[in-house]
Parts: structure tokens; C-alpha cells; sequence
């Protein structure tokens, strides 16, 4: 990819009559923070597709005959031909016949990309595109200037064949070849409707009798009723919220089913957990922070489909054009299927395995928009402390709800409220509840009060009987409803009847979640791991600000960085700074809480709440380039350590977890984020100048070929390192983990595991005398 310029679009203009062409003159701009690319169809003399990538404010560009492939194996012709101006990018419509390139032009798919490496001979990139995605190569070929190759390389958006014949429509207008070559600008069928009113639910006890009922499974989630037509997609919520940006990747799922169709479906949207089930905090979650984690709609019904309405045609009828629709469709869209006839084993199963619920449809009802749906839930029933009770804030008498508690180890523990109280029940309690008033709470952690409520505490004296949906993250009771006293059970003997885990007072959700298969670690064992290493790592991490890795899937679904604290959290402090909010942990009970919401790494600041504007760490990570022996590696931080050795600092040595190590040194909390960045800087300067040939200081990975980044980037305001003994997640879960000197050559930066690093607890420390300074 040679220097874009001039000269390529003097090429361009030089083969095009503008007075002829619709296609733009060429002009060069300036190019964005993000690089856009797009992908044209073009049916000339030959049909082909035309990749361009920005570059110095020009599309370069590439005629890809047989198109790109989405399968690693498969090597496309690529032939370079002249830049094309940026604004060529917005270009759909007819190149006339006798101009170069005669013929029809599509917007295939467009989006942004990153450049992940580049030569003259070979070029990296990532593609976010609505059809392309990840990473993707270009390779010239021995010499040929303008011949290169282009591949798929392997990532999670690899697949076994090429995979783009199904897409026939323009990303931008949803036309087919035909449509733009004669000039229609919109699909020929639009949706017949823009709005309609749901079909609910109704809660029933029993199933019913007939079997002229279908039955699907209830899914927790926010319904959502999507409108399809001209390459566009349209999501609503149940209260007519428009929420297509929030759930964005379900948008373009739903584009690229259409291939220039217009259709309108209804479902639920979904974030599930490790074992399929859907999770609502974890749906909650992802709107409050879009495109952390595998979001997936489950969609139950066919509402319009090229231009006809459906909603008088039988249910079945729907549901089979609904399932033909989906056929190969994205993964992110899931049928939802049914059984016709009796539900009861499909609600048995759904109870089984923790889902909400089932919904009951009878097979030939049309869509009315009425509650004439029914639903059946799981209902979990179990006995639990009365700890207290709420009543509104302007009220003397009444109970708005009941504070419940389970006996742990811990104390009582708080488990959640429970309403639901006829005026007979509430007589009732107010006259059990008279004699038990006290000031103090008996929860071992005692809740908060709500705006504009009063709580009144009570000696855990009684014991009730309530139905609930299931335990949220938080080890809470969600949906809970009182059924009755139960004056038959010792309330001290009272315990969660889930095996419930607890460690360092934290109860574990969800603890068989796995977070490693190979070897197999759940969230319990990471919860072990974490209250055994405490003595050790809290000195390091207490008190500091804490940037997360979460991973509320575990294994099976993707992690995200997490810096602000959330509402829900436990144990944790926060500290205002400029606009923001961070938090940070003082004990165990703090970062045990904080695994308990799924955190997996901990990253902190290098210096602590108390002077955040003085560091006392300062952190070195070394990032060799692929394929760079680890001999270099180790060598490089033992030329670090002679630096600092002779600068009269301190340094010690941990793992990574990853490619390379960390060399931290303490420091008095006496210099400013400025003064100790300019000083790591030097240090690396030092070592760039001694040994030019070894190592960079700059973090493009072009300027790292054969070489070591040693990063002191670190050491800036804001900037994060991994903690000693925090977990990685990454394959085998290892643990960046306090070595000794002696064994730099014998551990490799990613050799320590949770077992290892517990076995390594018994020897003696070596960071033992972390914070004696040399003066």
C-alpha cells in the first residue's frame, strides 16, 4: 500500500467523463480517527467485487474477482488498481455503458477497520463491517506490483466456506442488482403496518385441558417487536421505546436475514448465561453497557412477511413460514420452538433447569394484540427469617414488605424482601411483629432503606414461608412473594436450601459456573482461590482503584473491562475524581464480593485512594514481538533490574499471565503522575539507546518487529496494571504471580496456575520486603 497521494487520483479522474458519470471527482481529504472500508459489487464487463480501504484520505482499492471469502483456505485474487476518492464510498447507482468500469455498482458492505500491521508486501486488518468481520490479510504476490492475495485469517468469524452468496441487497438501501439498475429506490414490498399492539399473557395455575395448545418456554428478558424493510431494522420495546442502537448487533442480524425482504417479528431479547438460561442482570447489564456479551433474540412469532399480513393467519401457519425464514440465519436470531399438546413435561423440564417458565398459545389463534396468551411459571418455595419490615415513609402502621434472612456462617444473612400481603395477612403480622421491635438489625450486613420508607428491625423470632422466581448474582430473592407464617420451623435452624456457598461472609450464585475447562475451574473454586490468597495480595490491591475484567458467562461468553462501580455492588469504596467514579476494596470481603459479580481480574492503579495523585509503584511490562525467543525476553529484564539497581531502586519480578513479565518498583508516595511517567519513560529511553536493536519504547506494533515493547505506559494517570496473584482469563487461567529473581529462568511468563500459585504460598514470599525502601 504505497503512500496515497495525488498521483493515484489523477489516475482515477484521468479514466472517468463526470459529465457522463454519476461517480464522484476525485479529491483527497483528511482521514478520520477511524478508517472506514467498503465493499462495492460491481456487474461490468466482468462481475467483481471492489475492496477499499482509507488510507491518506483515498479508498485504496482492490478488484477481488470471485469476492471475499470468509474461510481461511481459500486465497482471492486481488488485483490493485488506481486509488478512488474517499467520498467514493457513498457510491450506488450506474456507471454508464463505453465509461470505464460500465455497469451496475452496490454497496455490498461498509463499515470501519484496523490497521494491524503493514509492509509492502503484506497488509493486517480488522474489518467491522455488517457482513465482513474480523481479522483479515493481504499478501502481494512474488513479483507482481499490483497481483496480491487476499485471505480470511482464523478468528471466531471464520467459517468453513466462503459464506457470502446469501447476501443479494445493498447494505445502505436494501435494493437488489435489479432494483438499482432500473432504478427503484425502495424494497417493492413494504411492511403493510409501522405499529401494532403485543399479544400478552395471562397467569393461570393449571394447564389446560384441550389439546389444541402449543407450548414454548418462557424466556427472561425485555420483549421486542422489530420491523424489517429496505436494509434497515427497526426495534421496539413493549412500552414503544425504540431500542435499535442499544441492541445494535441484533439490528444488523436482522439486515442481513432480510436479503431485501421486509418482514416483522416478535420476541424476547436475551442475554444467556453459561448454560443457555437467560440471565436478566445480565441483559440489564448489556443495555447499560451495549456489546459486552452475546446478546440473542429469541423469536416466537411472524407478523408480516413481504408486504402481507399475517396476523389474521393461524398461529402454526406463522410459525412455519417464521421457521423457514430463520433457516441459516445469524447467530444471534433463535426460533423458538414448541410442542403441541399437553405441557406439563416441557414445564417440569423448564422448572428443571431454572427457566421462568412456559407460555401456552392455542395453535389456530390469529395475533389480536389481546391477552389471550397464557403463562405458567416455576415457582421455588422455601422457608427464611424475618429479620424486619418496611412501611412507606408517611404511613405509621402497615407493611410493604417483609426483610428475610437465611443463617450462614456469617450470621444472618440477608436474603431479599417479600411482598404480596392480603389486609388479613398484614392484621396478622403487625400483631406478631409488636413484641419483637428492636433498634438494631440482626442481619450481619443490614440493608438499606429505600427512598421514602421506614424499616423497623424485629428479633428473628419467626419464620416465613414464601414462592420466589429465583436468587439473582446477589444472592437475593427476585419476585418473592409471601405465602404464610411458619410457626412449626426453629427459625435458628433456618439455612438456604441450595447449598448455598459462602466464602468470607459472600454468597457464591451460580458457584458451579465454569470459568476454565481445561482444567476445570468454576466460580466457587475462583472464590477459594481468592480468600486463600488475601493475605498476600491484599497489600497490594487494598485500597487502590480497581479496573475489572468480568465475565458474567464464564467461559462461554465474552469478558469486559469494567471501571466504574455498579449499583449493586458490596464491599467496596468509591472515590470521586474529576467527572468520574471509581471504587476500590480495603479487605477480603471487598474483592471476594467483587468475584461474586463475576470479576475475574484485577487491575489496579499505582497509587492509592488516600494520595491518588501521588504513585508509589512504578510497573514495567515487557511485550515481545511473535516469535521472539524467550531467552531475549529474559534478558531484556535483567537489563531493567541494572538500570534500576543503579538508579538505587528496588525491583521485583512477576509473571504476566501472558507473553511476557513485570518489573515493579516501590517508591515513596512523594512524586506527581507526571514526574514519575517522564522517569519510567527515561528508564526505557535508556534501555532503547543502549540497545536499539532489542527493544522499543513505542507502542506500534510496526515499530516492533524482532523487538520488545517495554511498556511504561502504565505509569500514567488513569493507566491500570494487572495485580499480583490475580487471575487471567485466558487459556488455562494462569496467574500473574510474585517470582523470585533465582527463577527467572525457570518460570515462563504464563507457567504459574491457581494450584501452582496456592503451592507457593507455603515457600517463603518473594515480595516480602516490598515496601522497605532503600534510601
Amino acid at each position: 500500500m504505497k503512500e496515497a497521494g495525488i498521483l493515484g487520483l489523477q489516475q482515477y479522474n484521468e479514466k472517468r467523463n463526470f459529465d457522463k458519470t454519476k461517480e464522484p471527482i476525485g479529491k483527497a481529504v483528511k482521514s478520520g480517527k477511524q478508517l472506514r472500508f467498503v465493499v462495492q459489487h460491481h456487474m461490468a464487463s466482468r462481475e467483481h467485487y471492489d475492496l477499499r480501504l482509507e488510507q491518506g484520505g483515498v479508498l485504496k482499492s482492490w478488484a477481488v474477482p470471485k469476492g471475499p471469502s470468509r474461510s481461511p483456505a481459500d486465497k482471492r485474487l486481488a488485483i490493485q488498481v488506481e486509488d478512488h476518492p474517499f467520498s467514493y464510498r457513498n457510491f450506488e447507482g450506474i456507471i454508464p455503458k463505453g465509461q470505464y468500469g460500465g455497469g451496475t455498482v452496490m454497496l455490498w458492505d461498509e463499515g470501519y477497520y484496523e490497521l494491524l500491521e503493514f509492509s509492502e508486501n503484506a497488509i493486517k486488518f480488522k474489518l467491522h463491517g455488517q457482513r465482513l468481520k474480523g481479522k483479515w490479510s493481504l499478501v502481494r504476490m512474488q513479483n507482481q506490483e499490483f497481483q496480491w492475495l487476499l485471505r480470511k485469517e482464523k478468528d471466531r468469524e471464520s467459517r468453513e466456506t466462503a459464506a457470502i452468496n446469501r447476501y443479494k441487497t445493498s447494505v445502505r438501501t436494501g435494493r437488489t442488482m435489479d432494483e438499482i439498475t432500473t432504478g427503484n429506490a425502495t424494497p417493492k414490498k413494504r411492511n403493510p403496518f409501522q405499529q401494532t399492539d403485543l399479544q400478552l399473557c395471562k397467569l393461570v395455575k393449571e394447564l389446560p385441558k384441550e389439546e389444541s395448545w402449543l407450548y414454548e418456554l418462557k424466556y427472561d428478558g425485555y420483549r421486542v417487536l422489530s420491523f424489517v424493510e429496505g436494509g434497515r431494522a427497526r426495534l421496539l420495546t413493549r412500552n414503544g421505546h425504540d431500542y435499535t442502537e442499544k441492541f445494535k448487533p441484533v439490528a444488523k442480524a436482522l439486515t442481513n436475514l432480510s436479503t431485501g425482504q421486509s418482514f416483522v417479528v416478535d420476541g424476547e431479547m436475551v442475554v444467556p448465561d453459561i448454560n443457555g438460561c437467560p440471565d436478566f442482570g445480565a441483559l440489564q447489564h448489556y443495555i447499560k453497557q451495549p456489546g459486552v456479551q452475546a446478546l440473542q433474540y429469541i423469536i416466537f412469532d411472524l407478523l408480516a412477511l413481504d408486504g402481507v399480513d399475517l396476523r389474521s393467519t393461524p398461529l402454526l401457519q406463522r410459525k412455519e413460514k417464521l421457521e423457514q425464514l430463520l433457516q441459516g440465519a445469524p447467530q444471534q436470531l433463535q426460533y423458538s420452538a414448541h410442542v403441541e399438546g399437553s405441557g406439563e413435561q416441557l414445564l417440569q423440564q423448564a422448572c428443571k433447569v431454572g427457566l421462568e417458565g412456559i407460555v401456552g398459545k392455542q395453535a389456530d389463534s390469529v395475533y389480536t394484540g389481546q391477552r389471550d396468551w397464557i403463562k405458567l411459571k416455576c415457582k421455588v418455595r422455601q422457608e427464611f427469617v424475618i429479620g424486619g419490615y418496611t412501611r412507606s415513609g408517611k404511613r405509621e402502621t402497615g407493611i410493604s414488605s417483609l426483610l428475610l434472612g437465611a443463617h450462614s456462617a456469617d450470621g444472618l444473612t440477608y436474603c431479599g424482601r417479600a411482598g404480596g400481603f392480603s389486609q388479613q395477612d398484614m392484621n396478622m403480622l403487625a400483631t406478631k411483629f409488636r413484641p419483637l421491635a428492636r433498634k438494631t438489625s440482626p442481619f450481619s450486613r443490614a440493608p438499606s432503606a429505600r427512598a421514602k420508607e421506614n424499616i423497623v428491625w424485629l428479633s428473628p423470632k419467626l419464620a416465613a414461608e414464601v414462592n420466589f422466581v429465583e436468587w439473582t448474582q446477589q444472592g437475593l430473592l427476585r419476585q418473592a412473594k409471601f405465602c404464610c407464617l411458619r410457626e412449626d420451623k426453629a427459625p435458628e435452624q433456618i439455612m438456604r436450601e441450595d447449598s448455598v456457598d459462602t466464602v468470607e461472609g459472600v454468597i457464591i450464585t451460580n458457584s458451579e459456573k465454569i470459568f476454565s475447562e481445561n482444567p476445570r475451574v468454576t466460580k466457587k473454586d475462583l472464590a477459594l482461590y481468592y480468600q486463600a490468597v488475601a493475605p498476600r495480595m491484599l497489600p497490594y490491591i487494598e485500597n487502590r482503584i480497581i479496573s475489572a475484567i468480568r465475565c458474567p458467562g464464564g467461559a462461554a461468553a465474552p469478558c469486559f473491562f469494567k471501571k466504574h462501580p455498579a449499583a449493586n455492588s458490596q464491599g467496596i469504596h468509591t472515590i470521586e475524581t474529576g467527572d468520574h467514579t471509581y471504587y476500590y476494596v480495603t479487605n477480603a470481603f471487598g474483592f471476594i464480593s467483587e468475584l461474586q459479580m463475576n470479576t475475574v481480574e484485577f487491575h489496579i492503579w499505582g497509587s492509592r485512594a488516600q494520595q491518588l495523585e501521588q504513585p508509589d509503584i512504578m510497573v514495567f511490562d515487557f511485550d515481545p514481538d511473535e516469535g521472539l525467543e524467550l531467552a531475549i525476553v529474559r534478558q531484556g529484564v535483567r537489563d531493567l533490574k541494572r538500570i534500576l539497581d543503579n538508579l538505587g531502586m528496588n525491583a521485583y519480578l512477576k509473571t504476566s499471565g501472558g507473553k511476557g513479565y513485570h518489573v515493579v518498583a516501590p517508591m515513596q508516595a512523594a512524586q506527581n503522575w507526571e514526574s514519575v511517567r517522564d522517569l519510567a519513560k527515561g528508564i526505557v529511553d535508556i534501555m532503547v539507546e543502549t540497545w536499539p536493536e532489542r527493544y522499543t519504547g513505542n507502542v506500534r506494533k510496526v515499530n516492533r518487529h524482532g523487538k520488545i515493547f517495554v511498556d511504561w505506559l502504565r505509569n500514567t494517570r488513569g493507566a491500570t496494571s494487572v495485580a499480583p496473584y490475580s487471575v487471567r482469563m485466558r487459556p488455562g487461567l494462569p496467574v500473574s504471580c510474585p517470582i523470585a529473581w533465582s527463577e527467572l529462568d525457570k518460570v515462563v511468563p504464563d507457567g504459574i496456575n491457581m494450584t501452582q500459585a496456592l503451592k507457593r504460598l507455603k515457600r517463603k514470599d518473594p515480595w516480602e520486603n516490598f515496601y522497605s525502601f532503600k534510601t
